[in-house]
């Protein structure tokens, strides 16, 4: 067992049934916090699911939540959802207390409400890591008076300001990205990659849907923006490509509207593939086709991997990309606008060649892991005041579960 009396213990607390963007900002968080200062305690409610999965791959501790209850999606919208939280309640604030934990540091909605209120009473701190828009229900009627500070991944999903609001406890820190990682990435070999996996000739464009499938991210409209492009230049050779996993039958969905369109013989689905950057690297443009989107990770990973991106002029996209500089914006929900964009993409290379460098110069300037640490770790040390970092230098503290 590590001594590690000096430091803060930070609980985060995830489902673990479902890998997204939330999970991978929080690993890269985990994983660089400060030692010298803080000790993250992961806690997981699935400890056979993809999220266990995806810290057993990263060697990032975890202990599993003492509760059985996952928290499931539906559960929300019946008295059932009630009752668990109220039955979870107990067993969580006695797990924060015999853990010394200083601070929750919740990241997804089902979190936040139910360890929340276990923070509240077990005398933690809580920080809700609001990844939403900020028009989500828990952001406006919750999220007043439950957490002690939030944090918004973008100014769109920060809360609005009113009388009622979350706004005044609330920052904006952008997601972390190891912006070392992608440095090594070969885009040549990745796209030979690519192609093989596809069985596609080399002059074939390939243009990529990343993401999980739902609504909001738009996959039927990546397809109509495929459509589009075979109407515009039928002489172009593509493939589109979906990496990620779908929800409520959306890749059916997408593939059905392919057939429709006679596209089948050009749509792929990839699946989730991780890590992410040898296959984003290997595309000729990443469409970033969802709307109302706080803040895209893989727009953003495409910037620094070199792969140009194409986004709907929608929700956060905006705080990133700035159109003809480091990206290309285009209207929401029109398939014809992104078809455009592709073309000039493929017929301008000096356009092509000047978004692709400013992105990366600008991406690797304001997402880096480091900016985000020290962004987030302030938060913390607010939270906590001088008193309280000087309290926990003199508590003993065992932190078996923290050895990352």
């Amino acid at each position: 067992m590590r001594e590690c009396g000096k430091q803060v213990v930070v609980c985060f607390p995830f489902i673990g049934d479902f890998v997204g963007g939330s999970h991978m900002s929080a690993l890269g968080l985990i994983r660089n916090l400060p030692r010298s200062r803080f000790v993250p305690l992961v806690v997981l409610h699935d400890t056979d699911g993809p999220v266990a999965d995806l810290f057993r791959r990263e060697e990032i501790d975890f202990e599993a939540a003492p509760v059985v209850n996952r928290l499931e999606r539906a559960g929300a919208r019946n008295g059932a959802a009630a009752v668990n939280v109220a039955r979870s309640l107990p067993a969580l604030v006695s797990f924060l207390r015999a853990k010394n934990t200083a601070i929750v540091h919740t990241n997804d909605g089902r979190a936040h409400l139910v360890w929340g209120l276990a923070a509240r009473l077990a005398g933690s701190k809580h920080l809700w890591h609001h990844r939403g828009d900020a028009s989500s229900f828990g952001l406006r009627h919750v999220a007043p008076w439950l957490p002690s500070r939030v944090v918004a991944v973008s100014k769109f999903a920060s809360p609005r300001p009113g009388l009622f609001s979350a706004a005044g406890k609330c920052s904006v820190v952008h997601s972390p990205f190891d912006v070392m990682k992608t440095i090594g990435v070969e885009r040549e070999d990745a796209r030979k990659k690519v192609i093989a996996a596809i069985g596609c000739s080399a002059e074939t464009k390939l243009l990529g849907y990343v993401g999980t499938l739902v609504d909001r991210k738009r996959p039927i409209l990546f397809v109509e923006a495929l459509a589009a492009l075979k109407r515009l230049a039928p002489q172009v050779k593509f493939a589109g490509l979906f990496f990620g996993n779908a929800l409520n039958g959306l890749d059916d969905a997408a593939r059905s509207r392919a057939e429709a369109l006679g596209l089948a013989d050009c749509i792929h689905f990839m699946g989730f593939r991780y890590p992410s950057e040898p296959w984003i690297a290997g595309l000729d443009a990443l469409l970033v086709t969802a709307v109302n989107e706080p803040l895209g990770r893989t727009l953003v990973e495409a910037m620094l991997l070199g792969t140009p991106v194409i986004a709907a002029d929608s929700g956060g996209n905006p705080e990133v990309v700035e159109d003809g500089e480091t990206g290309m914006l285009v209207r929401a929900d029109d398939p014809d606008e992104f078809a455009k964009a592709c073309l000039t993409l493929f017929n301008n290379s000096a356009c092509h060649d000047h978004i692709v460098e400013t992105a990366r110069i600008a991406a690797r300037a304001r997402f880096s892991v480091e900016r985000h640490v020290h962004a987030i770790t302030s938060v913390y040390e607010e939270l906590m005041g001088v008193d309280g970092i000087q309290r926990s230098t003199s508590a003993s503290i065992s932190c078996d579960h923290a050895s990352i």
